[in-house]
């Protein structure tokens, strides 16, 4: 039987709700993660918007079996506290919406990863609520926001996270971030939303959306 995802740590106020991504959102990903890998004589290489396939053996050139990539991703997520930093004005932008809106990291990685998560933002001052799932956004996103008759925004830089909101809950604003990288010029585009180009923009497109003026 399929375990329920636990958020009732989770406390909205009556206010408007801005759900937020963290890797290559918050925190850079893709940079730390392609120094990381050349620590442990791996490179990515983009030729497509995956990474099975695309991280080879610096030695060899050969790609790392999926068993392989994953493995590597984890031991990424268990050190991230020594190699992710987070983009120009992200805390500074999430600091000051928290005035006006209840604000929500949902991160897709293991849950087992969430402690370690959780101290590195804690550490840079971003104290807000964390889920992390490796389950589809847009049902969580539905039981966050429920029936309530206020503002809701979702951030993500992966289009399939963005559908599964907008498939879930039609009346949120969509914002797509990602970072300037080549492997994220290979990502799929998504549909029928709204391109954030920096956390300034964001902070511009949230506060229309949310109707605050400060």
């Amino acid at each position: 039987m399929t375990e329920i995802l636990d958020i009732s740590h989770v406390r909205l106020g009556e206010r408007p709700l801005v759900v937020c991504d963290v890797d290559d959102v918050v925190l850079h990903f893709a940079a730390p993660f392609q120094d990381f890998l050349r620590g442990e004589g791996h490179e990515l290489l983009p030729r497509s918007f995956r990474l099975t396939g695309n991280i080879v053996s610096i030695e060899t050139q050969i790609a790392l079996e999926h068993a392989d990539v994953r493995r590597l991703i984890e031991t990424f997520f268990e050190a991230q506290e020594t190699w992710q930093m987070p983009f120009e004005l992200a805390v500074q932008t999430l600091t000051s919406l928290s005035d006006d809106a209840d604000v929500v990291f949902l991160t897709a990685m293991p849950p087992r990863y969430r402690d370690q998560r959780r101290r590195l933002l804690d550490r840079l001052e971003l104290p807000f609520p964390l889920i992390a799932s490796e389950e589809p956004k847009g049902p969580i996103m539905r039981r966050l926001h429920a029936e309530r008759a206020l503002p809701s925004v979702f951030i993500d830089d992966m289009a399939h996270n963005l559908h599964s909101v907008r498939d879930h809950l039609p009346h949120s604003l969509l914002l797509h971030m990602m970072p300037d990288s080549a492997l994220h010029l290979l990502a799929p585009k998504p549909e029928g939303v709204t391109r954030a180009t920096d956390w300034a923009h964001a902070a511009e497109l949230i506060r229309t959306h949310i109707g605050s003026k400060t």
